[in-house]
């Protein structure tokens, strides 16, 4: 290779002034295809502000959302289709407390407790649905809908012969309507809320259901015992005064459900079994006697212990010494201890 000459000399002055010229040159060619580059990437602010303004028109409050839906539930002129749409999207926005109580200030708690007596069951379905969301930890709109009769309503959805799906949402509405709330409880048990529920176990094709109305019982009895186990204040000793009135273990056992919540243990599923073990544990105190003299559920407890010891015994050996199976296996022991 021959030797390059560096020395600025070798160069003529004019030589020098065209190199300078192409360098500038093809920095700006660059800086210019750089730019063309961002701008492909990144639209320009002004269009960006445009963007910004049509976007701010359209964002609706979920007020405005809910009156169109409930209008749309409403109209003569909508499909089923689209009143069950309405629905659906309903259900979404009373899960908020708030947007509950505006639900209710619309108009719309009274529609769909109508919506409960629709001949289209899938419109008493979701009905129902909306009517569980609204509910939920929401005592002003429980208070409206006991008055506007929806507990009637559910109750004769599940005592009357209706699709395994539309009770299974009439039954989360009650659900969510007894939940905290004592004067509903009281009239859930004068209006034979007991007897509709206990008709389910009679019914092919309502086991689903099962699990559910124990989870229910368990849930409403252990309300109360927590309630008068904790400290009192004067709006507590109220609220006591109001749950004194509801009856809910001595129905529970006049009724027969000492003897019908044991033979559930027989179902294979460990979630469905920790479930009955929870309620069979709270009535224990009160169906002692029952308990004793049935031999079948002695049998099945003892075979339920054999089997968890194993499975409690893999979980330790596994590394989990505070497990499930542990936790079940000390329900069954405590409730076979209880009976002794």
């Amino acid at each position: 290779l021959g030797k390059v000459d560096l020395d600025a000399n070798s160069f003529t002055s004019e030589e020098l002034k065209q190199a300078l010229a192409k360098m500038k040159e093809s920095e700006k060619a660059e800086r210019k295809a750089r730019e063309e580059e961002v701008r492909k990437k990144f639209r320009p602010i002004e269009q960006l502000k445009e963007e910004f303004e049509k976007l701010n028109m359209k964002i609706e409050t979920d007020y405005e959302i809910m009156a169109k839906l409930i209008s749309k539930f409403n109209s003569s002129a909508s499909t089923l289709d689209e009143k069950v749409a309405a629905l659906y999207d309903l259900e979404y926005y009373v899960h908020q407390v708030d947007n509950a109580k505006d639900f209710l200030s619309m108009g719309g708690l009274r529609l769909v407790i109508e919506g409960l007596n629709s001949s289209e069951a899938s419109l008493k379905e979701h009905s129902a649905f909306v009517l569980g969301a609204a509910l939920s930890s929401n005592p002003k709109v429980q208070i409206e809908a006991i008055e506007g009769g929806a507990l009637q309503k559910l109750l004769v959805i599940l005592a009357t012969e209706q699709p395994l799906a539309v009770r299974k949402k009439a039954l989360f509405a009650l659900s969510s309507m007894l939940r905290h709330f004592p004067y509903a409880q009281q009239q859930f048990l004068k209006l034979g809320g007991l007897q509709v529920l206990r008709s389910l176990f009679r019914q092919k094709g309502m086991e689903p259901l099962h699990v559910r109305v124990v989870t229910l019982l368990y849930d409403l009895i252990m309300e109360k015992m927590l309630l008068e186990d904790s400290q009192h204040g004067e709006q507590m000793e109220e609220k006591i005064q109001q749950y004194q009135q509801v009856r809910l273990v001595l129905g529970v056992v006049e009724q027969g459900w000492c003897a019908l919540v044991p033979n559930l243990l027989a179902m294979p599923e460990h979630d469905t079994r920790e479930k009955v073990l929870k309620l069979v544990g709270v009535l224990v105190a009160f169906c002692r006697e029952h308990y004793r003299g049935d031999p079948a559920l002695g049998t099945t407890l003892s075979l339920l212990r054999s089997e968890y010891e194993e499975l409690a015994a893999e979980e330790q050996r596994e590394g989990d010494k505070d497990g499930y199976f542990r936790e079940l296996l000390g329900s069954i022991n405590t409730i076979i201890q209880e009976l002794r």
